[in-house]
């Protein structure tokens, strides 16, 4: 069945079935009625492409991540689809990974399905050479590319991050107030959230005027296991560490399981601190400190802006929201 069918059946044109299917309020509530009931005789569902090309619009969003297992990610995922929704659009889910031509892929792949916008969850789709952000600022010159905790200066390119730089200076200054004077970052990478974070960690140290020290630099594998190891072989090699700030709560996770097995008192022997505020953080004993970088209302502002853009609103290209440090059982300050 089509609409032509649909509309011999009404008895109406074919102009007036499409009015009703794309809710156009130039047709009687009497012809409107008629209409539905015949759609839901013959059993029509209408084209979401056909409809698209009368309304200019697919009313869907194309998202994008890079690990739907990872936690923060999947909240994140969850309140922008939740805050789509309440604004009458559907979402296309891609999760891509870590490499850059699978990243470009799927991008062309969500743009071939002629979305309205496409939402990049998380930093690690900002790329530290220019030209690996190439594929992005073209893709933006059709469709608006939001960035959810990342941030790329371009046409139709709209941001909004966390101050990560601000937030790891503020914890770690917090540190070094309490006395900690050995504070190992743990990090999981060179995203650009990552890099900011490093930046806010070794700001602190050099503003209260300690040694930036190398070996206390250590990135780990994104998982609680391989994060407790490293520190397990720092300690065996002899390297004191008073408190250890990680740059995700999954990585602070495995920073107390490392103090549990070493017999260290948490927070009397060793001070921890994670990144996110994700519900890792309330399932350790004790419970967790960790920043908030407040995902919900990054998403939220996230959509807001969005749906301001396919409006032709005017919008900030950048939206910075202010974290919070969650004190918990790993910290005494």
């Amino acid at each position: 069945m089509n609409i032509y069918d649909v509309s011999k059946h009404a008895h109406v044109s074919i102009a007036t079935v499409s009015r009703v299917i794309n809710g156009n309020p130039n047709v009687s509530e009497k012809t409107r009625m008629r209409v539905l009931a015949v759609m839901d005789e013959l059993g029509y569902t209408p084209n979401v492409f056909a409809r698209s090309l009368g309304l200019n619009t697919m009313k869907t969003i194309g998202i994008m991540c890079s690990d739907s297992s990872d936690p923060w990610l999947a909240e994140a995922i969850s309140y922008l689809e939740k805050e789509l929704r309440k604004n009458g659009y559907d979402s296309i889910l891609c999760c891509s990974g870590y490499l850059p031509e699978t990243k470009k892929k799927y991008l062309e792949l969500l743009c071939s399905k002629r979305v309205d916008a496409i939402i990049l969850t998380g930093s690690h789709y900002i790329e530290a050479k220019a030209k690996d952000n190439a594929y992005l600022l073209e893709a933006a010159k059709d469709i608006p590319i939001m960035l959810v905790n990342g941030h790329l200066d371009g046409e139709q390119i709209y941001s909004t991050v966390c101050d990560d730089q601000a937030a790891v200076y503020d914890a770690v200054s917090k540190l070094i107030k309490a006395g900690r004077s050995s504070i190992l970052y743990l990090y999981s990478g060179n995203s650009y959230s990552n890099l900011l974070k490093l930046s806010g960690y070794r700001k602190a140290l050099t503003d209260s005027g300690l040694p930036i020290r190398d070996e206390l630099l250590v990135i780990s594998p994104k998982d609680i296991d391989s994060a407790m190891e490293h520190l397990k072989l720092l300690s065996l090699k002899g390297i004191h560490f008073d408190a250890v700030f990680a740059a995700e709560d999954i990585l602070a996770v495995g920073a107390v399981k490392y103090g549990e097995q070493a017999g260290l008192k948490i927070p009397e022997d060793i001070n921890i601190i994670g990144y996110n505020n994700s519900i890792l953080s309330r399932c350790t004993t004790p419970e967790l400190t960790s920043v908030d970088n407040k995902v919900e209302s990054i998403c939220t502002t996230t959509v807001h802006t969005l749906m301001k853009v396919l409006n032709n609103g005017n919008v900030p290209a950048k939206t910075t929201i202010t974290s919070e440090l969650i004190k918990r059982g790993t910290t005494n300050f």
